[in-house]
């Protein structure tokens, strides 16, 4: 009788061991769902690691210097300061960008707010990062008829072969382009928060996340608002949300402005209420304006800085 509690300790320790490896093993496998394919320098073909939470604030911080460059720009007519730029990987410049002409004041100091906002998240999170950070990659924000914004349009079916998308030419167009981004920030905010460890970290990043749904809701609400008069505009935000999820592969995680159910729809959400998520592959399937497993293209021409690189393969 006396053997017998040893016995169950030893089992219990047995079953413990054996719940802590499934539950490593699920979370190694979340994250690789997240990563969607990862690339790293040097690994040999095919290879794969765990991502780390620097690996994750990096495939942030590049999404982040596409945003900070495109509200400075429009807000400024100029981008980064060059102290903002640098850090590991090959640090790129940005193509097109200029000022615009808002004529809305309410527009113009939406934007400016958000431009702030997303020039802060760029210093943030490099000082998170430290000697870690990426620096800033090549980005395309121009208006070329082969750059990315008139690719983006293309693939929405809002502009022709050889025409071009000018999201600085008008307020409704620089809220479209706007559009383009703010919600795939959120979705991607959301995907990574559970993979996380560093709980400073993860706070950081929960607050990002609160920040860039403020972004997507006054972006969302002034398309709505100017879209009740202008129905060009609602159903241009509906097909660049179609465009979105033609490209991030068969699920359905994106929605546009027109009312659902007689009610708008500023918050895109599940059946639950609750705000969707996109891996990191089918953030970069977006930013990338291809399906299936790229590593580079559209906003990012020559792709992104860091271990997270390679857009889903649908």
């Amino acid at each position: 009788m006396h053997d017998a509690e040893p016995k169950r300790e030893r089992l219990q320790e047995l079953a413990e061991h054996r719940r802590d490896r499934r539950e490593f093993f699920k979370a190694l496998a979340t994250a690789a769902s997240f990563a969607g394919g990862l690339s790293y320098a040097g690994s040999p073909a095919g290879a794969q690691s765990a991502i780390t939470d620097p690996d994750i604030l990096n495939f942030a911080l590049n999404l982040e210097y596409l945003e900070a460059q495109f509200y400075s720009f429009a807000v400024n007519g100029t981008g980064l300061a060059n102290s903002d730029l640098g850090g590991s990987g090959a640090q790129g410049a940005v193509t097109g960008g200029r000022k615009v002409n808002f004529t809305d004041p309410i527009v113009a100091q939406y934007a400016r707010e958000i431009a702030a906002d997303e020039v802060a998240h760029v210093k943030f999170l490099r000082a998170q990062l430290g000697a870690s950070a990426v620096a800033q990659p090549a980005i395309d924000i121009g208006t070329d008829p082969n750059g990315a914004f008139s690719s983006a349009a293309r693939a929405a079916g809002l502009v022709g072969a050889g025409q071009s998308f000018d999201p600085y030419s008008s307020d409704e167009f620089f809220l479209l382009g706007a559009f383009i981004f703010e919600d795939v920030g959120v979705t991607a905010y959301k995907g990574a928060a559970p993979l996380i460890t560093n709980k400073t970290y993860l706070e950081a990043a929960a607050g990002i996340l609160a920040v860039e749904a403020y972004h997507a809701s006054i972006v969302r609400t002034t398309l709505y608002a100017k879209g009740i008069a202008t129905p060009m505009l609602r159903s241009a935000a509906g097909a660049i949300s179609d465009a979105r999820d033609s490209l991030d592969g068969p699920s359905d995680l994106d929605q546009g402005i027109a009312p659902i159910g007689g009610a708008s729809n500023i918050v895109p959400l599940d059946k639950d209420g609750i705000a969707f998520s996109r891996s990191a592959g089918q953030v970069l399937n977006i930013a990338y304006l291809k399906s299936g497993a790229v590593d580079r293209g559209g906003f990012f021409p020559n792709g992104v800085n860091g271990n997270i690189k390679m857009s889903a393969a649908n």
